[in-house]
């Protein structure tokens, strides 16, 4: 019996071959199964354009993995496509027939404008983000840029060059020489050179990486302490790093995982190229890319909000939270940092993360009261959260521990996406609002004046307040020893 809730998206890519398999729950897909298998089809392209024998029967091994996990899902849930080697490919109706018998459905072999424009579905679906995104994604044998707006592209473009074939071309004796990384930087520049001009007058606000390479990076720059923002500066420094070790079999950058190292130096080089050539000044990485666009496009959904807003409803909804008094936090947290804009620099990512860190500040409580900040920080740390990026859930899950009892000030200090200062200061709010919110009623959180000097905050309320309101009196009182014992000095008045 198939499930009709089930759905699955199957790529055959060409470096690695991945199902994904979502359970649709409360409007939110839940990830149930990611398999992933490195073949490396495009390293048997031979030069006369069909795939080697050996190539597809690495693949067929791989579909006979897939092929259990799809018997029990409908056949209308299903999608499959093949992208750059397949379309490539000479010989394809060989590896096809084959294919389609193991896994008993169709595979679709995409273009490269639809390949863009479905990556471009998934990482709108996925990641967030106003205005309009540059999105890349570095595959095995082809590279496709998409410039769209919410969830329609406006212009894409997918391009012959790739992880494994530039492996194969410019680092085909493993040297990580500063003449191979050269090499391959330059044949990536030429490559964008027809169409660079397109995007650099289209322009765009934001840049998002959908790939295995942007992946690998971010991991590699966490590792070493790094924030989440990839820059040129960093994927510079990181190519001096694979040129002092020297040769493919030396390649142990801390953070780098062991499936990702061969291809990572060519995948480097052509994210290097595309910095250079358009211009762009940070990347973050995205939710979900190729994989996502097939299941969301089998969704039919089209509603268009934040992809984050998406991801907190699901929330609220799953675990039964009180949207009232979580908007009541929200909105007392955003007041009291909107009245510090002008002595403090917060950015807007940050003030974003205050607002969502205050809608969810409840959701240990589906566990237990007691221990319900820890809680609330395992199920962010743990749960899918499409929109968010690692380091913002790392923060979000930081917020949400430092909501109340002591502070935990390493997990503030140790996440990656914003300042530790600024995620002091956002925790600090958070848990001033939550006081201050308390009764959970409407029209019982005081008029207040937040002033800020330095590192002290001065809480202003209104004349005569804690003779009428004991408990939060007392638990501000408290609240200001705790911040002040830290370091950070908190003074309560009345005016």
């Amino acid at each position: 019996m198939t499930n009709a809730a089930l759905y699955a998206a199957v790529d055959l890519g060409s470096n690695s071959f991945h199902m994904l398999v979502v359970h649709e729950v409360a409007g939110a897909c839940r990830t149930l199964a990611k398999v992933k298998r490195k073949v490396r089809l495009a390293a048997g392209l031979q030069t006369d354009g069909s795939l080697d024998a050996a190539s597809m029967e690495r693949g067929w091994d791989c579909l006979q993995l897939f092929a259990e996990q799809l018997q029990d899902i409908p056949a209308d849930h299903i999608r499959i496509v093949g992208t750059a080697t397949l379309r490539l490919a000479t010989n394809i109706a060989v590896f096809l027939e084959r294919a389609q018998a193991i896994l008993g459905h169709p595979i679709r072999i995409i273009s490269g404008e639809e390949e863009a424009a479905t990556i471009y579905e998934g990482v709108a679906w996925t990641s967030s983000g106003v205005g309009r995104r540059l999105v890349i994604d570095i595959g095995g044998a082809s590279t496709e840029l998409i410039v769209g707006e919410g969830t329609a592209p406006q212009l894409l473009n997918s391009l012959h060059m790739g992880c494994v074939t530039w492996l194969s071309r410019y680092f085909p004796d493993g040297q990580l020489s500063a003449a191979n990384f050269d090499h391959a930087i330059a044949a990536a520049r030429q490559t964008l050179m027809p169409i660079a001009g397109d995007y650099l007058k289209l322009g765009w606000q934001s840049c998002i990486g959908a790939s295995g390479t942007v992946q690998a990076i971010q991991e590699i720059m966490l590792s070493q302490g790094e924030d989440e923002q990839i820059t040129l500066a960093k994927l510079r420094q990181l190519k001096q790093q694979a040129i002092a070790c020297g040769h493919l079999d030396r390649l142990g950058l801390s953070g780098l995982q062991a499936d990702r190292v061969t291809v990572f130096p060519s995948g480097l080089a052509i994210l290097i190229a595309l910095f250079e050539m358009l211009a762009i000044d940070s990347m973050t990485l995205a939710g979900g890319a190729l994989r996502e666009g097939l299941i969301y496009g089998m969704l039919g959904r089209r509603r268009e909000c934040d992809a984050r807003e998406r991801t907190a409803d699901s929330l609220i909804c799953r675990y039964q939270l009180d949207r009232e008094q979580a908007e009541r936090v929200r909105n007392t947290a955003l007041k009291a940092l909107q009245q510090l804009a002008s002595s403090r620099n917060i950015d807007s990512p940050a003030t974003a993360m205050l607002g969502w860190a205050a809608l969810l500040y409840e959701l240990g409580l589906c566990i237990e009261y007691k221990r319900a900040p820890e809680h609330a920080a395992y199920i962010i740390r743990h749960v899918d959260l499409p929109g968010f990026t690692p380091a913002q859930k790392q923060l979000l899950a930081a917020l949400l521990l430092n909501q109340r009892d002591e502070f935990r000030q390493e997990s503030l200090e140790q996440q990656g996406a914003i300042e530790a200062e600024q995620a002091i200061l956002l925790a600090r709010l958070l848990r001033l609002a939550i006081i201050l919110c308390l009764r959970r009623t409407r029209g019982t959180v005081p008029e207040f004046r937040l002033e800020s000097r330095d590192r002290q905050l001065t809480l202003i309320l209104p004349t005569d307040w804690s003779g009428s309101h004991h408990l939060r009196a007392s638990e501000l009182q408290q609240e200001a020893v705790r911040q002040t014992e830290q370091g950070w000095p908190l003074v309560i008045q009345e005016q």
